[in-house]
């Protein structure tokens, strides 16, 4: 079962069950639970469920709930020797009751002058069955809103008996935005070979090993799919925990990850092709001119039978052995992720079973890998998905480097190929697009294939221009054709005359000039051409995204996030684990900025060691600062974690997913009081993120006591448009340049303005160099990007005045949409051109 959530059976003010002034209650001798102080006069039920009992005295009733939890709500503090007297029952033993139900109503005028106190104990009776997940107390409350939340003991395990048993399942959602790919597939088979348990993920009809990335695939798991997770053995529950706290934390898939990555812009509509054109889907953007090659594919001849099995088995262990030596080498380099994915499946047990069953047959080791690997990339395929289908092309490339070892041959690295080539297949595997020579390749185009490929990601990456999925008109271009690739159009020119020619060449010429000269320019400080000082910062997430930031010229960090440490952690890191890890992060940016956002989990991003009930919208839910006034022992360790760093002040503390004044001041008491733990007299600047459109508002208020504000775009844009950033139906409509969300952060630098404070933008506007005007103009100072988008942010900087840029954001919240703002911004940036 899934938690329940207990809603306040009365209007009033929910109190802590130890500030109830009885020790019968107070010490839970009766059960664990919280308390209402009643403001309204009638009891309601909490839940949906069964009346177990009724007191003769009508001023308690308790309650069986359907999921077995049973509760006792006692209607003040010795009302027993009233008798009854002002208590109407509404209900009798046995009845069937909804939530919200009236169950008992109460003259609480009657009882003020009588009891000793009216403050109503709910409490949870069957602690041996079930625990109190959390509350929320300290607040007014509604009947009807949320007070706490029961979970069973055994949360993930599908009752005790089956426990006893050793045999535990649960059901849950998927948040992973993609589903369950390769890289999930590969942490949930890692996760799940750590135990003796065996454990099955299944979906729908289907079932497979949680121990088989393969298996995983196949199962065409997409976001919110609900499956069955089951495990079975002597550690049965401990790996179903650890298996549903992995699934559950979206492994950074979720809303981490869109909260990292620029938000989609959806992108105006483009005029048709011109006649005699070939229109594909972009893989990667950019334009290139080229001579077509052809690369393509002959089908390798093996032998289909051996006669020693023996040898063939002894064969293929040393070649996979020797693949996955390999592998483990790229998975460090500049296309880890692929190679991490490729390793993963590898290492697949199903796979394993399945050419052995091949070689038992006598078939050749050869025979036995390929029959194996196109089978599960038909699988792939045949799941309907079109992401899933993207990815039969890492079992067919895994079939090509595993033949060519079988065969004695070493697989490419590198392909030879003629200098402004313009590549052309039917498709390509990864390791091609890997092997491919940058200085003579100026982009490919392929026949199949799709935007979310590893090939497309590999192509992204590598800023190598790139369309998938021309179909068959991409055959009539021959070998040595001149053409010009148009990725960022999604179109192949395949006849150029001398004009385009001389038009992409030129195109071609001055991005090329411009993003080296960004590069060249990037450890200069970024001011406006009229001489005003813009910070050009960088995100961080590691200490690796330090090192990049700072071989691209970043002059400090805008925003340090800290929930790598809290994600994927089984426990809480203590105060040491993190100052180590931000002391690591501060010694790379060389006494520069760091500003560190305070723990952002919970809700959408839940940490494995704290546990939180499912939330029907995780987005409005516990998260960010919320979460650390929930637990003062977390924010009080990491906030004693940042201050150890040194030199003392290089870092500086920003609070997340600010709402409220109240919120800012109780995070400035922790503060304080750390500081005076510590005999630290420096005053640290504190600053808050502007996420929510309440911050944006009010934003002349809470600068009155904020050192500084930066703005969070990704979170303000989905907030404002009611746009859920993790669900793909509407994610293509969310752009932070909507008139909307510029006119919040125009009020927000107005707000600050008032009390001299800085506002910054380190969400997906930061890195937008369309953007950058734009935001300039409403009276942004510091701009935090991704660590690689730095020397092109600093050049947009450079390139423009503030006048102008003020001229521009009037003119662009004038618009309707964000279509009208992008096409506003991009014919400012041609003039500025």
């Amino acid at each position: 079962m899934t938690s329940l959530i207990l809603s306040s059976p009365l209007r009033g003010f929910a109190l802590a069950l130890d500030e109830v002034p009885d020790p019968v209650f107070a010490q839970k001798m009766l059960g664990d639970g919280v308390a209402v102080d009643p403001t309204g006069d009638c009891l309601h039920a909490p839940c949906d469920g069964t009346v177990i009992s009724v007191h003769a005295s009508r001023h308690a009733v308790t309650l069986r709930a359907d999921e077995g939890a049973e509760i006792l709500m006692h209607i003040g503090i010795d009302t027993v020797a009233l008798g009854g007297a002002g208590f109407r029952a509404h209900v009798s033993e046995g009845q069937r009751v909804l939530r919200g139900d009236p169950l008992v109503s109460f003259d609480l005028d009657a009882l003020l002058p009588q009891a000793r106190a009216v403050v109503t104990p709910i409490l949870l009776t069957n602690p041996e069955q079930f625990r109190i997940a959390r509350r929320e107390t300290g607040k007014a409350v509604g009947v009807g809103e949320a007070l706490f939340f029961v979970e069973p003991l055994e949360a993930v395990v599908a009752g005790a008996a089956q426990a006893r048993g050793e045999v535990c399942s649960v059901d849950l959602l998927v948040p992973m935005i993609h589903g369950i790919h390769a890289r999930p597939a590969a942490r949930i088979a890692e996760c799940a070979r750590g135990f003796v348990a065996e454990a099955t993920l299944a979906k729908g009809d289907k079932t497979g090993s949680a121990r088989s990335p393969v298996a995983l695939l196949a199962l065409g798991v997409r976001c919110q799919d609900e499956i069955t997770l089951r495990t079975e053995g002597p550690d049965a529950p401990e790996a179903l925990r650890a298996l549903v706290d992995l699934i559950s934390s979206g492994m950074g898939e979720s809303a981490e990850a869109a909260a990292i990555a620029q938000p989609v812009a959806a992108a105006p509509e483009l005029p048709a092709l011109p006649e005699g054109w070939l229109g594909g889907v972009t893989a990667a953007p950019g334009l290139a001119i080229g001579k077509v090659h052809w690369l393509r594919h002959t089908e390798r001849e093996i032998p289909t039978f051996a006669d020693d099995a023996v040898a063939e088995v002894q064969r293929l262990n040393a070649t996979l052995a020797d693949l996955a030596q390999r592998l483990e080498v790229s998975s460090q380099g500049e296309h880890g992720s692929v190679a991490q994915a490729h390793l993963a499946l590898l290492d697949d047990p199903e796979l394993r079973v399945a050419t052995d069953r091949s070689l038992t047959q006598g078939h050749s080791a050869d025979f036995a890998w390929r029959s194996v690997m196109r089978a599960q990339a038909d699988v792939m395929r045949a799941t309907g998905d079109r992401r899933l289908a993207e990815r039969a092309d890492d079992f067919l490339d895994l079939e090509r480097q595993v033949l060519a070892l079988l065969a004695g041959e070493e697989p490419e690295t590198r392909l030879d190929l003629p200098e402004d080539t313009l590549l052309l297949a039917e498709d390509l595997l990864p390791s091609h697009v890997m092997a491919l020579d940058l200085a003579k390749v100026r982009g490919f185009a392929t026949m199949r294939g799709g935007p979310t490929s590893h090939v497309a990601i590999l192509a992204g990456g590598m800023n190598l221009p790139a369309l998938v999925a021309l179909g068959d008109s991409l055959r009539q271009l021959e070998d040595g054709t001149l053409v010009i690739l148009d990725a960022t159009r999604g179109a192949i020119n395949p006849a150029p005359d001398e004009a385009a020619l001389t038009q992409a060449r030129g195109t071609i010429a001055t991005e090329t000039t411009r993003r080296a000269a960004a590069l060249a320019a990037a450890g200069e400080l970024a001011r406006t051409a009229c001489g005003t000082r813009i910070e050009a910062f960088a995100n961080l997430g590691s200490e690796q995204d330090a090192q990049v930031a700072m071989a691209h010229g970043a002059e400090g960090s805008g925003l340090l996030r800290t929930e790598f440490l809290f994600l994927e952690s089984a426990t809480a890191p203590d105060e040491d684990q993190q100052a180590a890890q931000y002391q690591a992060i501060a010694d790379v940016m060389q006494g520069r900025p760091v500003i560190v956002r305070l723990m952002d989990i919970g809700g959408d991003k839940p940490a494995p060691f704290l546990p939180m009930a499912p939330e029907e919208n995780p987005a409005l839910g516990l998260r960010g600062i919320r979460v650390g006034l929930d637990r003062p022992d977390l924010l009080r360790s990491q906030l004693r974690a940042i201050l150890k760093v040194q030199p003392l002040g290089q870092c500086r503390i920003m609070v997340p997913m600010v709402a409220s004044l109240g919120e800012l001041r109780a995070v400035r008491g922790a503060l304080d009081a750390a500081r005076a733990e510590m005999g630290i007299t420096e005053t640290i600047p504190l600053g808050i993120m502007v996420e929510t459109p309440a911050a944006a508002v009010t934003a002349d208020l809470l600068a009155a006591e904020a050192d500084f504000l930066s703005v969070g775009s990704n979170d303000l844009t989905q907030y404002v448009l009611a746009m859920d950033r993790g669900n793909p139906a509407v994610a293509p409509g969310i752009d932070g340049l909507h008139p909307a969300i510029l006119r919040l952060i125009g009020q927000t630098c107005q707000g600050a303005a008032r009390h001299n404070r800085w506002v910054g933008v380190c969400g997906g506007l930061a890195s937008d160099p369309l953007a950058v005007p734009i935001l300039l103009g409403l009276g942004i100072t510091e701009l935090s990007s991704t660590p690689a988008q730095v020397p092109a942010i600093k050049a947009a900087i450079r390139a423009v005045t503030l006048e102008a840029c003020r001229t521009l954001a009037a003119e662009a919240l004038a618009l309707s949409d964000a279509a009208q703002v992008r096409a506003l911004a991009r014919s400012f940036q041609e003039k500025l051109a």
